[in-house]
């Protein structure tokens, strides 16, 4: 069971939660209430709810989130929030929430529903589901998949691209897996790849290797193989510029949806590279021979990739697009970078001193995003044990029984998707994590914003 990531198909599938979530230390530095992110969260399983039925509350994906997030970043005028009933995981307390009818929010549910229904599809079709429980999977996957049909027509979204990079996935992985590969395989979709402001109509992507050597083409497959996920985030990153009514911001949000969605994949595929080894299941980096060390490297350079398409985007809440989107993302790289055998730690924030704030874009209140990035250093590590992934059934038990009950956010309690062990959501505030993240900062960058790429901490 994978941790809810923007990947269609596959083991690279999205589950109940996702990769994202910000920390809470870091919100008073952006001028943002720490509970913006509930927020969001609350008003797309509410909105799950009222527009699909309870079931499809266990569709919420976190990662969907940021689509709303980057809808109302766009919008010049205020978000609508209503006032959402009591609820266990916010300890019985009411919450200002976003409107189920709001834009973002139906676009995040619609991701939500389509990607659920692909990810269960795909345990059906692997046999990765009893006996007893295929047929109301298979329903229910059926179910999603019509909903999120439906619910992508009123917000004017075309949904069939993104259907037919789904469904491309599996035979992808297929071919890669017999040895009759084609780069080609999936060039239905080339023309929703996204160009670089510099890129000519017909030149090859600049992130994707071009050689006739072996590992050139073993770079080309991995290309093809993170593509439907990359189609499908490029476009609802997009998106989410026609709903806030600001087109001109399309072309850079599909650039970075499309960086994002090889970041969610490859994240996936390093994370489970010894576990899908150990069980016999597809990788992308065993079957294509790619090292852990160069999909890490693919992986930081889409990154960087991803903050310098966004600071071309006219945004009016900047500080809360850091937040919610590059801190956490940033939080990823660093994890994955520990994944791959190092660390790369935020050591002292060595910040350069001689950083300078991207020029103001028209129509932005807070301008451009700043895209420095930290020191680095690689450490040696000692890899922590795996834990044990529950199956999908077993998360679900999870869900129903810590989760819902409230129990998560007065105990210790184990994560439905990753089986990790987590302390109970009262004590994880960054307020008792020790972390400092502009610590060591010489006071040259450190004024209104600090240049620190993201919080050095893991809470």
């Amino acid at each position: 069971m994978q941790d809810g990531r923007f990947a269609p198909a596959g083991e690279r599938g999205p589950q109940l939660f996702g990769m994202l979530k910000p920390c809470a230390h870091g919100a008073a530095a952006y001028g943002i209430e720490a509970t913006a992110w509930q927020t969001h969260l609350c008003g797309l399983c509410l909105g799950l709810r009222d527009g699909h039925g309870q079931l499809a509350r266990a569709a919420t994906n976190t990662d969907a989130l940021v689509l709303g997030i980057l809808t109302e970043a766009q919008q010049q005028h205020s978000p609508a929030r209503t006032t959402a009933a009591p609820c266990p995981l916010r300890g019985m307390r009411r919450a200002a929430v976003a409107t189920a009818d709001s834009p973002g929010v139906q676009l995040a549910a619609t991701a939500s529903l389509l990607l659920g229904a692909a990810k269960i599809r795909d345990h059906v079709d692997d046999g990765q589901t009893g006996r007893l429980t295929t047929r109301p999977m298979a329903r229910v996957s059926t179910r999603w998949h019509a909903q999120a049909r439906a619910a992508a027509a009123p917000i004017g979204l075309d949904i069939e691209p993104l259907i037919a990079a789904i469904e491309s996935q599996a035979r992808l992985e297929h071919a890669v897996a017999v040895g009759t590969a084609d780069p080609q395989l999936s060039g239905d979709s080339q023309g929703l790849r996204p160009r670089t402001p510099d890129s000519e109509e017909d030149s090859p992507r600049p992130d994707t290797p071009r050689s006739d050597s072996g590992e050139g083409r073993a770079a080309e497959t991995l290309d093809r193989l993170t593509e439907p996920t990359q189609v499908c985030a490029a476009e609802l990153f997009a998106h989410t510029a026609i709903l806030a009514g600001r087109p001109e911001n399309a072309d850079a949000l599909r650039e970075a949806g499309w960086h994002f969605g090889r970041i969610a994949h490859l994240a996936d595929a390093i994370e489970d590279f010894e576990d899908d080894r150990e069980r016999g299941r597809f990788n992308p980096l065993a079957a294509t021979g790619t090292t852990v060390e160069v999909a890490y490297a693919l992986l930081r350079e889409s990154n960087s990739a991803l903050r310098a398409a966004l600071s071309r985007v006219a945004l009016e809440q900047a500080p809360t697009v850091r937040w919610m989107l590059l801190d956490p993302l940033h939080g990823v790289v660093k994890r994955i970078g520990r994944a791959a055998g190092g660390v790369r730690a935020c050591t002292a924030h060595a910040c350069r001193s001689d950083h300078a704030d991207e020029a103001p874009h028209a129509g932005g209140a807070h301008g451009g995003i700043r895209l420095s990035e930290p020191a680095l250093l690689d450490i040696d590590t000692v890899k922590s044990p795996r834990s044990h992934k529950p199956s999908i059934l077993e998360g679900i038990g999870i869900v129903l029984t810590q989760y819902c009950t409230g129990y998560a956010c007065c105990a210790e309690h184990t994560r439905p998707c990753s089986g990790k062990r987590k302390e109970s959501w009262t004590k994880r505030g960054c307020a008792d994590c020790g972390c400092d993240c502009c610590s060591g900062c010489d006071g040259k960058c450190c004024g209104d914003g600090c240049c620190c790429d993201g919080c050095c901490c893991d809470c």
